[in-house]
């Protein structure tokens, strides 16, 4: 049988294609910050930023604040000690490299991303666990140093 040219490309494609689980989605953008109070009174009350202020202050290096960008993309700020003590890297020069946050449907798709991630190159930085606001979440560093977190968090799901 005769299959044109550009049929077989089709063909070709379309079998040899796998779905990733990591969707297109960018769902928390985290910055490590020296002062929390002063620097949510500065996106506040300086840039007009919403947010219901700290959060999580019950939870030791817990307390965070959660401002709603556009796209239900959220800024999160947190204390530099904070994110060097949840990803298990050191303080340097005064900060933490600040994180991309990928927030999933289950546990299971952060374990997936994370296998996915590092089979294309990613180094893991802290395994996929269970986390102290009742989640499930991974770090990996993209080939560049930029630090991803993978995350299951059951009060807060990403937007489809």
């Amino acid at each position: 049988m005769f299959i044109p040219q550009r049929s077989r490309l089709v063909m070709f494609i379309s079998f040899s294609y796998v779905e990733k689980v990591m969707q297109a989605r960018i769902s928390v953008l985290t910055l490590g910050v020296q002062d929390l109070e002063r620097s949510v009174t500065f996106y506040r009350d300086g840039l007009g930023l919403a947010t219901e202020g700290v959060i999580g202050t019950e939870f030791e290096n817990g307390a965070v604040a959660f401002f709603d960008l556009s796209g239900g993309l959220k800024l999160a700020l947190w204390p530099t000690k904070s994110i060097a003590v949840d990803t298990g890297l050191p303080i340097q020069d005064g900060y933490v490299r600040s994180t991309i946050g990928h927030n999933v449907f289950s546990k299971d798709e952060v374990d997936t991303v994370l296998e996915e991630a590092r089979k294309a190159g990613a180094r893991i930085i802290k395994p996929a666990a269970e986390t102290f606001y009742g989640g499930y979440a991974a770090y990996f560093e993209d080939l560049d140093g930029h630090l991803w977190e993978i995350v299951f968090n059951p009060q807060m799901l990403p937007m489809v």
